[in-house]
């Protein structure tokens, strides 16, 4: 699977953090130490971790993903993350200059 989606909600420095749905890769979701919750509002499955955003995208960067996009919709914010095929990764890697492990997130106030 190469694309996941966090998210999380007001605060971003405390958790929980959203980390996939009930069509997320189960290895990956257990190398991040998620749980399965079932939600009966909107009627499916998240996966949830209870760290902070920071925490998982390290562990996701320690994976290979790449961070692509992030936006705040309303009072969530998500972030978009890339896992190029192997024999794409050394190209990306070398193309990028971002720092590994700097993140600047925009918190809403309450």
């Amino acid at each position: 699977m190469p694309y996941v989606l966090l998210s999380t909600q007001i605060r971003t420095e405390t958790g929980p953090t959203v980390v996939g749905d009930e069509a997320s890769d189960p290895e990956l979701m257990d190398y991040l130490g998620a749980t399965k919750i079932h939600t009966f509002i909107l009627f499916s499955c998240e996966y949830r971790v209870s760290d902070p955003p920071r925490i998982v995208l390290d562990r996701l960067d320690r994976r290979g993903f790449f961070l692509k996009q992030m936006t705040g919709v309303g009072q969530t914010v998500v972030w978009c993350l890339y896992k190029p095929p192997e024999n794409e990764a050394q190209t990306v890697a070398s193309s990028t200059d971002c720092s590994a492990g700097v993140i600047i997130f925009i918190i809403n106030g309450i």
